[in-house]
């Protein structure tokens, strides 16, 4: 079956499913393949289950006329998405960088929906899987698309493009993140570059965050820019407050002034000023941008204020790098608060540079008046420092439950894997 035939019955049935537990009525079951899994062998259960079609590569006892073989079903899976992206003549926004791609996404896309139909990346579906089954959630009526691209190694993000074909282009940053498959900062930045190189030779749009020299060098070829930053740019703005929320004030490019958000961290200064900068280009009133941003509220443990008992917590668990951790504990020292304790988890894949990356952020840490400070996991453990150690996050938890601190301010960060969230149990 070719990807027009496939295509049809995807109109027919435009849901589609990789896991069985989560399956519909109606769904196309993709039957994908992993280390420690293989879809094929749940196909049938999925046709039982409801399932409309299964898709898969090997051969099964079967004779169901509803299993279509196909020799790879991720790349079937990715060429469909392909097939249906180019059904479209609207905008596709591709989002990357190493910190704050998703947040960013999630403002872009709260802008944007404020007044056009929009389709964006749920949750962190950002990856060869993810992308595709986002693209194939875009329906006939939208107006606008906004596609988060995650990656760890290089021609990552190039491949992405292939099938999702943005217009638009944004690049939040690049920083110390994933350096074990980059091979470094400069690898980093050919990585996320790919985005930009796809949208050079497509004539693409790119939205650039003025402050960051090296995506001055980086745009470089790209001839459509919106640039946005502190001092440059169509759109301007510095933080008035930080505590215990953030609060820009605008200085260029709309009518509004000041933003009263209800994100944690002076660090979220560069993703509002790109979503008021998308917007703005894309022409929505700018009244309902500052709503929009006001309104928008983080979730799913990324800088998120929590009031437990007296204390405030920010939760900021979904991910960790050397960039990241450096903001972050960075933005947390300026709070004023008598108590503040840090509760910091490993960063996963920094290769050889991981022992080293770990011994800077101690000495940063040291910088600081903490009035406790436990290391959870990771390289924490290689290195020789004066705080209290935890291999995992039930264990830093059960210290945490027992130092009952009151009217404290809290920091609980870490890489994914290390589930500091654990920390709050």
């Amino acid at each position: 079956m070719d990807i027009e035939q496939l295509y049809t019955i995807f109109l027919q049935h435009p849901s589609i499913q990789t896991d069985t537990r989560k399956l519909q009525q109606g769904d196309i079951f993709f039957a994908l393949k992993g280390p420690n899994f293989n879809g094929n062998s749940f196909a049938l259960k999925a046709l039982e289950a409801g399932a409309a079609y299964a898709v898969i590569d090997e051969d099964i006892d079967s004779s169901d006329s509803r299993l279509i073989k196909t020799g790879d079903v991720l790349t079937t899976l990715q060429q469909l998405a392909k097939h249906h992206r180019e059904q479209f003549s609207i905008p596709f926004i591709a989002i990357t960088g190493s910190n704050g791609k998703t947040t960013t996404k999630e403002l872009v896309h709260a802008v944007l929906s404020s007044h056009y139909t929009t389709y964006t990346t749920q949750g962190n579906l950002n990856n060869h899987i993810g992308i595709p089954i986002t693209l194939l959630r875009v329906r006939r009526d939208a107006q606008m698309a906004v596609i988060e691209m995650g990656a760890n190694h290089q021609k990552e993000i190039e491949g992405y493009c292939v099938y999702a074909q943005p217009t638009h282009g944004i690049i939040t940053n690049c920083g110390k993140a994933h350096l074990e498959g980059f091979g470094g900062i400069e690898g980093v930045r050919k990585a996320k570059g790919e985005l930009y190189d796809y949208l050079r030779a497509h004539d693409g749009f790119v939205f650039a965050y003025t402050d960051y020299d090296y995506l001055h060098e980086m745009v470089k070829g790209i001839k459509e820019i919106e640039w946005y930053g502190t001092n440059r740019g169509a759109v301007t703005g510095y933080v008035l407050e930080s505590e215990p929320f953030v609060e820009v004030m605008v200085t260029r490019g709309v009518s509004f002034h000041i933003l009263k958000t209800q994100m944690v961290g002076d660090y979220n200064l560069p993703n509002i000023l790109c979503a008021i900068a998308v917007a703005k280009h894309f022409n929505v009133p700018h009244e309902k941008i500052k709503t929009a941003i006001e309104n928008y509220s983080p979730s799913n443990s990324r800088s998120q204020l929590i009031e437990k008992d007296s204390n405030k917590i920010i939760l900021d668990a979904y991910n960790a790098n050397p960039s990241s951790m450096k903001a972050a504990i960075e933005n947390f020292a300026k709070i004023d608060a008598k108590k503040k304790v840090l509760l910091l988890g490993g960063m996963m894949e920094l290769g050889e540079e991981s022992v080293k990356e770990h011994e800077s952020l101690v000495k940063l840490i040291e910088q600081y008046p903490w009035s406790e400070v436990a290391l959870v996991g990771g390289d924490f453990k290689k290195i020789k420092q004066s705080f209290h150690y935890f291999d995992d996050a039930v264990a830093a938890g059960q210290w945490l439950k027992q130092q009952q601190f009151e009217n404290a301010y809290l920091l609980v960060k870490g890489s994914r894997s290390m589930q500091m969230e654990k920390v709050l149990e």
